[in-house]
């Protein structure tokens, strides 16, 4: 398995300089392989969709160095929504060059790889929340991650557009975002609190207490009821 990771890892390696020239194609991960050196036969059958296969391991290994940098840091002293915030700057610091993701998105735009797009954008969001020690396991699990899939996406088209000295305006934009989902808890928070509300929302309320996150591989969504 390692030995098929390292091919994986220097078909990827290979792949990033044709990339912006040529896009997440099938022609980029043919070059990959002739400056790779590795048969093209076996690089098909490491990336079976091409293009789409070699531009998620793309954003994969941006999510393990985002972890990675998480890990490595003292986040202690923030405040939660400051851990989030920061972890989006590593998630966005892990991509050495834009046009990697300009062109990734051109290609998860298209109808047929919209899924995967989503799915890529959902992974992130996850990464976060469990490299934070989320420990949700009901309703919540599911509207975090909702919730900050939104906001990363968003962060992304505004960091693809920022030209500020260190990005420092996709800092700000990204602190303003935070604090918009933070609005949104506190909100959410009142009407529980709020006596009426709760009476009146006190079926859905019911259901969505019985909503849970997956069990086992993360892929199992969207949960379950029970």
């Amino acid at each position: 398995m390692t030995g098929t990771t390292d091919t994986a890892d220097k078909l990827l390696d290979a792949a990033l300089a044709h990339v912006p020239f040529d896009g997440w194609s099938a022609g980029t991960l043919k070059a990959a392989a002739e400056d790779s050196g590795v048969d093209y036969g076996l690089a098909q059958a490491l990336f079976p969709r091409g293009a789409v296969d070699l531009a998620l391991a793309f954003h994969k290994r941006g999510d393990a160095e985002m972890v990675r940098r998480m890990q490595e840091a003292d986040l202690s002293s923030l405040r939660y929504s400051e851990r989030v915030a920061q972890a989006i700057r590593f998630r966005l610091d892990a991509v050495p060059d834009k046009e990697l993701v300009r062109r990734g998105m051109t290609l998860f735009a298209l109808p047929q790889n919209a899924g995967d797009g989503a799915k890529a954008l959902w992974g992130t969001a996850d990464a976060i929340w469990r490299a934070l020690g989320d420990t949700s396991d009901d309703v919540n699990w599911y509207t975090k991650r909702a919730t900050l899939s939104g906001v990363y996406g968003s962060v992304v088209l505004y960091w693809l557009g920022d030209d500020s000295p260190g990005h420092h305006a996709t800092s700000e934009f990204i602190d303003r975002r935070i604090d918009d989902v933070m609005r949104i808890e506190k909100a959410k928070a009142a009407v529980r609190e709020n006596k009426l509300a709760s009476a009146v929302l006190a079926g859905p309320m019911a259901l969505m207490g019985m909503i849970r996150a997956p069990k086992g591989r993360p892929e199992d969504m969207p949960g379950h009821m029970g």
